[in-house]
């Protein structure tokens, strides 16, 4: 029971933490560990209360099925935590979270309980909330095509526009237009013909 010392500063039910740490132990993954332990308290009838368990990972509601003999895992990893809330009643408090897959609650959970549950939370939760805000830069840097240019080299000019003024086809194509257009005489069109194609040898 030594073990479970710390998950018992609230007065959580002792048989309660030993029962749920024997299941909840076989759940963790690599890096992670239980962090805190709520022990659902009703007013009536308590022998297989609801748990709620925060790893450095994620939220864990444990609900006990038939009679205690099984439970029921539901859990929130704490990147998907968008909201915490606690709401503390005259027989106790309601702790529940929201995610963007939906909503989840606990309640009779003793207040000094639900006030660390809270505490602990409020802390994930800011995390959370960095963390995703990291992605959305990352995201819009992306969209925005902000990528890693590796070894770029000194960027060159735009070539500048190749002119047609001075191409000889074009001057010829236009001179053969001018002359069906009745712009230029025949005797015009033929010496200036004569002059492009003479220009255009010379060039060769």
């Amino acid at each position: 029971m030594s073990s479970f010392a710390r998950f018992l500063n609230e007065n959580q039910d002792p048989k309660a933490i030993e029962k749920l740490m024997g299941k909840v132990s076989g759940l963790l993954t690599a890096d992670e560990e239980v962090q805190y332990i709520a022990v659902q308290k009703k007013p009536v009838l308590n022998t297989s209360p609801d748990c709620v368990a925060l790893t450095n990972k994620r939220v864990i509601f444990c609900r006990p099925k038939n009679f205690g003999l099984s439970m029921e895992f539901k859990d929130h990893q704490w990147k998907d935590v968008i909201d915490i809330h606690i709401k503390e009643n005259m027989l106790g408090a309601d702790f529940s979270i929201k995610t963007a897959r939906g909503y989840d609650l606990m309640d009779y959970l003793p207040k000094d309980q639900a006030r660390k549950l809270y505490q602990f939370g409020q802390a994930k939760e800011e995390e959370a909330r960095d963390y995703r805000r990291q992605r959305e830069l990352e995201d819009k840097r992306a969209a925005a095509g902000g990528g890693i240019v590796v070894n770029a080299g000194p960027v060159a000019a735009p070539a500048a526009p190749v002119s047609t003024a001075d191409d000889p086809m074009e001057k010829l194509k236009k001179l053969k237009l001018m002359l069906e257009n009745e712009l230029l005489t025949q005797a015009e069109y033929d010496e200036r013909r004569s002059a492009i194609l003479a220009n255009l040898s010379c060039g060769v």
